[in-house]
């Protein structure tokens, strides 16, 4: 597609931002819905975020996603942030507004929290949550699972104190387990949500059994690549439900998307496929 002086611009910040697949995402919906606009991978360096974020007004740019190392920066950059990215700590999707100003939100608490429902059969009554993990991602998970009416949640890390920081933080029935008693923490529980580094490529394997897992629970890794690590493996082969990562980046990238290019979009199978298409060629 061949863009005119009126296209609409957006993109991705992070250090290093080569591997994000949200340029082929976005682009998908841009092709799908035959829109006058691009969306662009921008390297900002540390020490640099706040320069290019108030360089988007300037450039017409309509907004960004922000990836790692800058989610958190991004957020106290921002003139405005919403109440949601300010739970969570960060921010990654920015909209430039008709004054210039930069508004701040997250959605990563959506894209999991839709990903979820989309492909499960799970409901937040089913039962207490277990979170493995207490970075940026388990707040995230912690916030919308609270959100969507989940009675209890057990957050276990590696280090204590660090999910005991996460549960202090959150305004609702959080209580942190040590990482030695994970297993025992399963029991009874409804859903697992792994959002640590674990299994996923390059990764150590996440040490887990499940023996103590309800077979009604559903199990969901945050990772996507590889697409079925070994806990979803366990837990399918175990006969319980399982959802993958991929959705979750699909589903949060929906709402950065209508904002800058004015056109509602869907996560459906064709959009999978695609996507499902690059991460086989990494």
């Amino acid at each position: 597609m061949i863009l005119s002086g009126k296209a609409r611009v957006a993109g991705v910040i992070g250090w290093p931002v080569a591997h994000s697949r949200s340029p082929r995402l976005h682009g998908y919906w841009l092709e799908r819905h035959g829109i006058d606009g691009a969306y662009i991978p921008m390297a900002v360096p540390p020490g640099r975020l706040e320069q290019a974020l108030r360089a988007l007004p300037a450039l017409g740019l309509r907004g960004v996603n922000v990836t790692l190392p800058h989610k958190e920066g991004t957020l106290a950059a921002c003139d405005n942030v919403d109440s949601l990215a300010r739970r969570i700590g960060a921010v990654n999707t920015v909209v430039v507004c008709d004054n210039g100003e930069l508004s701040g939100f997250n959605t990563d608490a959506f894209g999991l929290i839709e990903n979820l429902r989309q492909r499960s059969a799970w409901r937040a009554t089913d039962g207490p949550a277990v979170i493995l993990g207490a970075g940026g991602a388990a707040r995230a998970a912690c916030v919308a699972l609270l959100d969507a009416g989940v009675g209890s949640i057990r957050i276990v890390n590696r280090t204590r104190q660090r999910a005991a920081d996460l549960a202090d933080a959150m305004s609702g029935p959080c209580a942190a387990v040590a990482w030695a008693e994970r297993e025992e923490a399963l029991e009874g529980a409804a859903l697992v949500v792994n959002t640590t580094s674990l299994g996923m490529a390059g990764q150590p394997p996440l040490d887990l059994r499940l023996d103590s897992l309800p077979l009604k629970a559903t199990v969901y890794d945050i990772v996507y690549v590889p697409l079925e690590t070994r806990l979803l493996a366990g837990a399918r082969a175990r006969g319980n439900a399982v959802v993958d990562g991929l959705g979750m980046l699909l589903h949060q990238a929906r709402p950065g998307f209508e904002a800058w290019f004015g056109t509602p979009v869907e996560v459906d199978e064709g959009l999978r496929d695609f996507l499902l298409q690059d991460l086989s060629n990494a």
